[in-house]
């Protein structure tokens, strides 16, 4: 007997989609950029990889996650031992870490930018965040990537404005670097989710959310994606990854973070 439940929005179904990027990790240390990053990690923590390391945040690793809303100052948290940065960067170099980011632009070889849009590198016409951690962690540990709107702005035709962090590029590899060193794991989007698990790393299919085709997934994406003969549908959470939700955000903030909170399955929609 199925225990999926048919009301659930996008973002709900978004953040257990994502969850799937951190089963069976491990021991490593989970970093959800964003609030549905953030509960991704959390359910999967909670739900199916519980040794999954998390911190508040700040300098406290956790044995449960925080959660994302209605926490009052001083709450007590489930803190195991100190979590700063010397023990942190020992983790992204070490490799174990898995972070899920959210890169304003994607492009065919899975390179990210979050730094600068249009112009020159000198003057560009939106200056954004800067390459930040991109260039080391991206070469150090596993990534995935959250996109709320999936659009040719974000998987754009030729290569990103700049490059902020490594992908299936041949020709920018660092010195040493092959291209099976490169982990770039799911892409979880509006519309679907992908892997980079296609014929000579082509970005791939691998389940398109309920009520969206693959000519959509398609007409949005800047450049040619792997479509494989048979594409299922994106697993609708069960009635037990909602409570867990629902009890990391009670706030229900997650219901703001895509534009008008659709629902979850579009085939309802007339």
């Amino acid at each position: 007997m199925s225990t999926s439940n048919p009301e659930y929005s996008l973002a709900e179904l978004m953040i257990v989609a994502a969850a799937e990027a951190f089963r069976d990790n491990g021991e490593v240390l989970a970093t959800g950029i964003g609030l549905l990053p953030r509960l991704a990690a959390s359910v999967a923590m909670q739900s199916f990889t519980p040794d999954l390391m998390m911190t508040d945040s700040q300098a406290w690793m956790l044995s449960e996650p925080n959660a994302v809303s209605g926490r009052q100052p001083g709450q007590a948290q489930a803190q195991e031992s100190w979590m700063g940065f010397a023990r942190i960067f020992d983790n992204v170099w070490g490799g174990k870490r898995h972070a899920m980011v959210g890169p304003t632009q994607i492009d065919r070889f899975g390179q990210a930018n979050i730094s600068a849009l249009g112009g020159t590198h000198q003057q560009p016409k939106v200056q954004m965040l800067g390459v930040r951690g991109f260039p080391g962690n991206s070469i150090c540990h596993a990534n995935s990537f959250f996109v709320p709107e999936h659009s040719r702005r974000v998987f754009v035709q030729g290569e990103c404005d700049v490059v902020c962090s490594i992908g299936y590029n041949p020709e920018r590899l660092p010195r040493g670097y092959q291209l099976d060193d490169i982990d770039i794991r799911l892409v979880i989007t509006d519309l679907c989710v992908m892997d980079w698990q296609g014929p000579q790393h082509q970005l791939r299919l691998r389940s398109l959310h309920p009520g969206i085709s693959t000519e959509q997934v398609q007409e949005n994406t800047g450049f040619e994606i792997c479509i494989p003969d048979q594409v299922e549908n994106t697993a609708a959470p069960t009635a037990a990854q909602l409570d867990i939700i629902r009890a990391l955000d009670p706030a229900n903030l997650r219901a703001r973070q895509l534009r008008d909170n659709p629902v979850g399955d579009r085939r309802q929609v007339c």
